[in-house]
This record gives structure tokens, C-alpha cells and sequence, in this order.
């Protein structure tokens, strides 16, 4: 892995998300998907299930049984042919996937796998391959593909449910909102580095429907600088993380949109912690930074983890 060229990978994601929507605009690759789906089942690893957490929760809400499953677990969703099995890793070289991905292939439940690799070995073992489009990740970090993959999976949620939605525009205002932020980051970034940087390291806060942005947030602030991070749920923050609070000089990312967002700032207030606010002012957070298209929670979801991946690439490279 390196510094530079992570930096380099976040800095090519407008560009990339431009190149995904008119991919995306000539042809729906999901349309391709068999008839007769019932049940979704995601198998990954790492950034790839986070965001499949957050797509198996739309499906679900959607009225769609949909599950999102470590590819590490020895067992999960027997084989059937209204299953859809999707397997996704950026490389397509993950063992834990690969491994998930073979009791499945040659048998009844088709097999779709998201990757940026296409003539990798999971693709191999695919009926159908749905590419990433988000070009070298030089650094060595998953940073476009986990966007990318999100985009797609919106896609997908779209294609299976029926719903009219124009995902190729919403990933356009993706792009436009990625390059807000990486224009305007010397406004921004010094404000942010500083409040994060404590003791104790950093907590990352955000709903249920957006909980890939804590989940990666935190990893890109472990995987880069090696720092401590840990992600939560904003609800579950007052059943598990507001402990820390007491203890620890907190210094939380919050990610708003939850109906909970008041009641752990009700604690923050209380214990004087540092929460840094991204996409919407929030009362009593030290700051707000704040992107073009932020009050669309969709873009949200696409966008903000930009905010960490930024922070985790200075800290990396000792700026």
C-alpha cells in the first residue's frame, strides 16, 4: 500500500463515478439477472460486506428477502434456484469469497459476481459478471470500488424491486458532490485533522440505512494510518459505545440522518465530546462539513466517507 498513490485514488474518484454513470446509462447489467429471484444472498469481506449490509436492508424494505453474509461463515443460505448468490470483491481474488462462492457454483442458485477484476477467479465461477468500472485502485486500498460498489447495488435494487429510478443521474450528483469536497478540502480538511486527532482514536456514527460510511470511515483510518477506529450505529450508540464517553477524550465522525442523531448528542453535550458532523449541521457538533447534494441521503451514502478517506490519507502520509 501507498500514501501518495491512495491519495492519487481519492482524487480520480469524480472522474471514475463520471465514467460508471455512462457506463451505466448504456446499458443496465442487471437485466441480465434470471427470472424468478425471491431471495438475495451477498457474500464478501471487508468494505464489500459493509456495503452489502446496506443493500440487503433496502432489499428487505423493500419486500425482497435479502441477506448479506461473511464469506468467512461456514455455512449460510442453502442452494436454490430462487436464490441469486452474489459474491463481491473488488480483486476477485478473495479467499474467503472464493471459497463461499464455489459450494454455489454449478448448481442450482445463478451466480452473479460484482468485481473490478473481470478475469479473476471469482469471475470465473460466475453466470453472470457485473464490472465495477472504478479503474486501478494504485494505492492499494479500497476506496473507488466500495463506492462503486454501492452505486451497483443500488442498481440492482432498482432492477429487482421495479422501481423507476435513474441511478446513472443520482451517481452523476455523486461525482458532482465527490469533487465539491476534494475542491473545497483546504476550507475544510486542517479543521477536521485537528478536531479528530486525539488519544484515543476515532468513532465512527451514522444509521442503519448508511452504516457502510461508519463501517468503511473507520477501516480507512485502521488500514492507512493504523490508527484505533471503531464504527457504530447511531441508535445502538446509547446501548454500546456511550460508555466511551466517560472514559475516553471521544472524538466521534458523525454521519446524521438518524432518528436517534438527538439522543446521543443529548450524552455528548453531557460528557463534553468532540463529534465532527458531516453533511448537515448538528447541534452542539464542534463542526459541519457540509458538500453539494448533501440533503439527498442517497448521494450521502455515495459521498461522505470522502470526509475519512481524506483524513486517513494525510495522517498516512505524516502531512
Amino acid at each position: 500500500m501507498n500514501p501518495e498513490l491512495y491519495l492519487s485514488d481519492l482524487e480520480a474518484k469524480p472522474e471514475a463515478l463520471r465514467s460508471l454513470a455512462g457506463a451505466l446509462a448504456e446499458e443496465n447489467p442487471f437485466l441480465a439477472l434470471p427470472p424468478g429471484v425471491t431471495r438475495v444472498l451477498f457474500l464478501g469481506m471487508g468494505s464489500s460486506r459493509y456495503a452489502a449490509g446496506v443493500a440487503a436492508l433496502r432489499l428487505r424494505a423493500a419486500g425482497v428477502d435479502a441477506y448479506a453474509d461473511y464469506a468467512s461463515a461456514a455455512a449460510t443460505c442453502p442452494a436454490r434456484q430462487d436464490t441469486l448468490v452474489v459474491p463481491i470483491s473488488a480483486t476477485g481474488a478473495s479467499g474467503e469469497t472464493l471459497d463461499a462462492t464455489a459450494r454455489y457454483a454449478g448448481g442450482p442458485s445463478p451466480v452473479a459476481v460484482l468485481t473490478n477484476a473481470p478475469g479473476s477467479p471469482l469471475a470465473e465461477a460466475a453466470d453472470l459478471v457485473i464490472p465495477m468500472h472504478a479503474g486501478e485502485e494504485r494505492g492499494g486500498v479500497a476506496c473507488r470500488t466500495f463506492q462503486h460498489t454501492l452505486a451497483l447495488l443500488l442498481l440492482m435494487e432498482a432492477t429487482l424491486t421495479g422501481r423507476d429510478r435513474d441511478v446513472p443521474a443520482l451517481v452523476e450528483r455523486a461525482a458532482e458532490a465527490t469533487a465539491d469536497l476534494l475542491e473545497r478540502r483546504d476550507a475544510w480538511l486542517p479543521r477536521a485533522l485537528e478536531l479528530l486527532d486525539g488519544p484515543h482514536g476515532v468513532y465512527t456514527v451514522a444509521p442503519a440505512e448508511r452504516l457502510s460510511s461508519a463501517e468503511q470511515s473507520a477501516l480507512m483510518l485502521r488500514e492507512g494510518p493504523r490508527r484505533p477506529a471503531d464504527a457504530c450505529e447511531t441508535g445502538d450508540w446509547s446501548h454500546v459505545d456511550v460508555y466511551l464517553t466517560k472514559t475516553l477524550d471521544y472524538r466521534a465522525l458523525l454521519y446524521p440522518g438518524s432518528r436517534y442523531d438527538d439522543q446521543a448528542m443529548d450524552w455528548v453535550r453531557l460528557r463534553g465530546s468532540t463529534v465532527l458532523a458531516v453533511g448537515a449541521e448538528v447541534k452542539d457538533a464542534a463542526a459541519a462539513i457540509r458538500y453539494r447534494h448533501d440533503g439527498d441521503p442517497d448521494v450521502a451514502l455515495l459521498t461522505e466517507t470522502l470526509v475519512a478517506e481524506l483524513v486517513a490519507a494525510h495522517w498516512w502520509s505524516g502531512r
